[in-house]
């Protein structure tokens, strides 16, 4: 179990400090941003994962079925992957997966029937509706006590690493 902030920081602080004491000639401070930004995104992932178990579907799977919410038109499976940064095989295995539930359907794309796009069926478009909004809000909380002026700052800087990093994975 996680163990909340104390006098003497958190979680991050002490692996840094644990860091500085194995590799002391070793500058650690990117572990206090980067650090930090691995343990809330698996915190965040972690919860969406708990949230989603009722409704039988995976984190991957709901990142299919939001990346086609968020179209307004039917997508091609590559597109899906462009999108997700899934494998061109696991778009296929949760795209079939989804279509089993009844919650993705496949169809032929009328100008070249060898290509086949995914759209949201109701029920796949009720899910999204239901459980975006419970992700926002428990993204929400995570925010909680930051101002407007201090979450428009983090965007920005968060911003600036996503941009490197992107960058990084071009070399």
């Amino acid at each position: 179990m996680p163990q909340p902030a104390t006098s003497e920081g958190d979680f991050i602080d002490r692996v840094r400090r644990d860091w500085i004491k194995s590799y002391p000639d070793i500058d650690t401070s990117p572990v206090e941003v980067m650090g930090r930004i691995t343990r809330i995104s698996s915190q965040s992932l972690n919860q969406l994962d708990r949230a989603l178990a009722p409704s039988g579907i995976s984190r991957a799977e709901f990142d299919v079925l939001s990346a086609l919410a968020r179209s307004d038109r039917p997508l091609r499976a590559s597109e899906v992957t462009a999108v997700t940064m899934f494998s061109g095989a696991a778009t296929t295995k949760h795209a079939d997966r989804l279509g089993k539930l009844g919650l993705v359907q496949r169809t032929r794309f009328e100008h070249d029937g060898r290509v086949v796009l995914l759209q949201l069926t109701a029920a796949g478009r009720e899910l999204v509706k239901t459980e975006f909004p419970r992700r926002i809000d428990r993204d929400r909380r995570m925010l909680a006590g930051l101002d407007e002026n201090e979450l428009v700052q983090l965007a920005a800087l968060l911003r600036r690493i996503s941009v490197n990093a992107e960058s990084a994975a071009l070399d």
